[in-house]
């Protein structure tokens, strides 16, 4: 799934990657939902898109060191300039959506994004 079209699907907002074409780009295999950095570092996959609603800089260090190409904080939450500005530098797309995590995952896996089980 483009990372474009699971934009639609949350109806995000983009904090990162600040044109649809870069979005557009970018070709998700996978998400994870969750708020625990330990799970996201033992099961995540390749070239996925990471929901929390956890906001600190723990978030952008855990998926740069697991290859996700994009975060997308929960239920409205937006991180700070800081946690932006380290996004930007490590070239992560950042998004919001208002959704829930439990529901924005279910949407995302309702339209087609499932991981493959290896």
């Amino acid at each position: 799934m483009q990372l474009s079209i699971a934009k639609e699907i949350l109806n995000a907002q983009i904090l990162t990657g600040e044109t649809e074409k870069q979005l557009s780009d970018v070709e998700l295999l996978s998400a994870c939902g969750s708020d625990l950095m330990s799970d996201v570092l033992a099961f995540v996959k390749h070239q996925g898109m990471l929901l929390t609603g956890l906001v600190n800089p723990q978030v952008i260090r855990t998926a740069e060191m697991m290859d996700i190409c994009a975060i997308c904080f929960v239920r409205g939450k937006k991180p700070g300039d800081d946690i932006v500005q380290l996004a930007k530098e490590r070239n992560l797309i950042l998004l919001t959506t208002d959704f829930p995590l439990y529901i924005a995952c279910g949407k995302l896996y309702k339209n087609g994004l499932v991981c493959k089980e290896d």
